[in-house]
């Protein structure tokens, strides 16, 4: 509002400046004032003149026409402003739009409370006193440009006038600025010979509002002579956008029995249109409401400020009496203040009722009967139960308890969470003999607290009688099961239990215990190996025993003696189940036998020897050739006498 109260005082500026220089200055087409401050009346009463708008394109006016942006008024041939009907209610301003067959004009009609009245003028005096511009001559006049945006064509159109007062003879006109020499360019243009400034193409305010221009006066070689003088051209807005709903979906909550007047939420729309004129001046307002039961007018909306409030008793706001919880109100914002004239933007506002615990669950009869047989557990009845409230909240959810008769923690009962059921379960095994009855008394309530005035009755309490049924029981061995344990290949008819016979059925578990009766077993038994291998480790043996633990592994390995003045191998303990063979030095081609002993773990330990073929032979390219070794190189035929034990750990 600040910029526009600036640049309506310019207007008035450059209309005090120009009747200064009156005496030196020719014809300049358009309104002879473009700003008019009105005081606004408690009615514009129908015909009668509000003010005359002087009007001159300086060719005779032919075909004169005016239009005005409230249809409530019209401007007349001769300029004269009235109503065409009783008017109490105008926005801040009217725009009056002239045109003719040779120049096209805008004027403003500022309507002021009186207090605003005086406080314009008083800033046009200050202003005035201030600039001392009614008694300056400057060589160029450059008076502000008003033109509305979405003009028709034809282009260029006349819009305004630049004025010498020293004359134009010998001197030429030159424009520029954004919007002239710079992007965007070629919208403005000056006649280099008179001054007059003309526009080529149609323009968008909500583009650009406002262009800020230079012009200057040059001889003929380019020489400035005057100026530069700055020239505004601001585009006049025309209503040419739609409010606008940009922020979707609207959601909204009330809690039911909320007071009349309750906010639930605010609708904000949005038009691109000058936010200081009417054109973006909005209006909401409710067109329809979905469902209209209780009421067809369940809310309301603040016109001005789009917020949307109950406006029924709370007794109406009752989600469980209402058709639905849901409402769908399809909200209009029109600009133009709400009048006819004024464009229209749509949205809908979706209205959830939200679910306050205001009942308390019941069950659905007073007693329950159960029946469950002695031993058994698991659930043995589903209690039900109604509550009113919303099913998807805390407020419908119940919780149950059991408050008496259950001294032996013998029952729990859960909920359900699809039909809201309190299952009640045995979760130890009950005894006939002890008791035949239980009677237990339940408790029901919600997950949420109720609210205030409401209490939980003598309905959201029952009572569970339940029967125990006696079951047929055999005799009972003590302890069951019993356990023996003997060893294994015990004769056939050995006694397994020394007590005398009884009648009745137990279970027995034998457990046999393993005997160290296997021997360790070796293997492989057959290895090859290059005579010129660079890798001595001839082969990985790995041991196993058909007893089982602790009569297996670890095992012991040891080679036996070796003949000869040179020991030619050895053997390496890898884990409890492996070890390796390893060759001191090459060998040449020939077989050899290994004895190998191993022992296991067992109490006492058995020992098995086992002789390892070992065949040298002639590799080349990757091809072994054992075929021509030897029958027998080194016969280990040997008596297993003190086997040394080689890194068995």
């Amino acid at each position: 509002m600040q910029h526009k109260t600036q640049l309506t005082l310019s207007f008035l500026l450059s209309q005090v400046l120009l009747l200064a220089c009156a005496e030196d200055l020719e014809c300049v087409p358009g309104f002879q004032q473009k700003v008019f401050y009105i005081e606004k009346p408690f009615q514009f009463t129908e015909d009668r003149l509000i003010l005359n708008l002087k009007f001159d394109d300086c060719k005779g006016n032919n075909k004169l026409n005016f239009e005005v942006s409230n249809p409530d008024f019209t401007v007349e041939l001769d300029g004269n402003l009235v109503a065409r009907k009783n008017v109490s209610e105008v926005g801040k301003a009217l725009f009056v739009h002239a045109r003719s067959e040779h120049a096209e004009d805008m004027a403003e009609i500022f309507i002021l409370e009186a207090n605003e009245r005086h406080g314009a003028l008083k800033e046009i005096i200050k202003l005035e006193g201030n600039l001392g511009i009614p008694r300056q001559k400057r060589a160029i006049l450059a008076t502000p440009i008003l033109i509305p945006e979405n003009q028709r064509p034809p282009f260029p159109r006349l819009v305004g006038k630049v004025i010498r007062s020293e004359g134009t003879e010998g001197v030429k006109f030159r424009l520029s600025g954004k919007g002239v020499d710079q992007d965007p360019k070629g919208i403005f243009r000056i006649n280099e010979m008179n001054g007059d400034v003309s526009v080529t193409r149609t323009l968008d305010r909500e583009a650009i509002a406002n262009y800020e221009l230079e012009v200057e006066v040059v001889d003929m070689n380019g020489k400035t002579m005057d100026g530069p003088v700055r020239l505004d051209i601001s585009v006049i807005d025309q209503n040419d956008n739609r409010p606008m709903f940009k922020e979707g979906p609207y959601v909204g909550h009330v809690m039911e029995g909320s007071a009349t007047g309750t906010t639930v939420m605010r609708m904000a729309a949005f038009d691109a249109d000058d936010a200081s004129t009417d054109n973006a001046l909005l209006r909401y307002n409710i067109l329809r409401q979905t469902p209209t039961k209780p009421s067809p007018n369940m809310f309301y909306i603040d016109p001005e400020k789009g917020d949307i409030v109950t406006v029924v008793s709370p007794a109406l706001l009752d989600r469980e009496t209402m058709e639905s919880p849901k409402y769908e109100l399809v909200i209009e914002a029109k600009d133009m203040g709400g009048m006819d004239v004024g464009l229209t933007g749509t949205a809908t506002a979706t209205i959830l009722i939200d679910d306050k615990n205001d009942h308390a669950p019941e069950f659905t009869k007073k007693e329950f009967q159960a029946t469950v047989k002695e031993g058994v557990t698991g659930v043995i009845v589903n209690l039900t139960v109604g509550d009113r409230d919303d099913p998807a909240t805390g407020a419908w959810r119940a919780v149950y308890s059991i408050i008496n008769g259950n001294p032996g923690q013998s029952f729990e009962i859960h909920t359900n969470p699809q039909t809201n059921e309190g299952m009640l379960s045995v979760v130890k095994p009950l005894d006939y003999e002890i008791s035949a009855f239980h009677t237990l008394l339940i408790k029901v309530e919600n997950e949420d607290p109720l609210i205030p005035d409401i209490a939980y009755g003598p309905s959201s309490t029952a009572t569970v009688q339940i029967t125990v049924e006696d079951v047929n029981e055999g005799p009972v061995f003590h302890p069951n099961p019993m356990a023996v344990t003997k060893q294994e290949n015990i004769p056939v008819g050995s006694v397994v239990l020394g007590n005398p016979p009884a009648t009745g059925t137990g279970t027995l578990h034998i457990t046999l215990e393993d005997v160290n009766d296997n021997v360790p077993s070796l293997y492989p038994t057959l290895a090859k190996v290059c005579d010129d291998a660079k890798d001595l480790r001839v082969v990985v043996l790995g041991a196993s025993d058909k007893d089982l633990h602790p009569n297996t592994d670890p095992f012991k390995f040891e080679l036996s003696k070796q003949s000869g003045p040179e020991k030619l191998w050895r053997i390496n303990r890898l884990n409890n189940t492996h070890a390796q063979v390893i060759l001191l030095q090459n060998l040449k081609k020939a077989n050899y036998n290994i004895p190998i002993s191993v022992t296991d773990s067992g109490k006492p330990p058995l020992t098995n020897t086992t002789e390892l073929r070992l065949q040298v032979c002639t590799c080349k390219k990757s091809k072994m050739d054992c075929s021509a070794a030897d029958a027998l190189h080194i016969s280990l035929t040997l008596i297993l006498l003190s086997l040394l034990s080689l890194f068995c750990l």
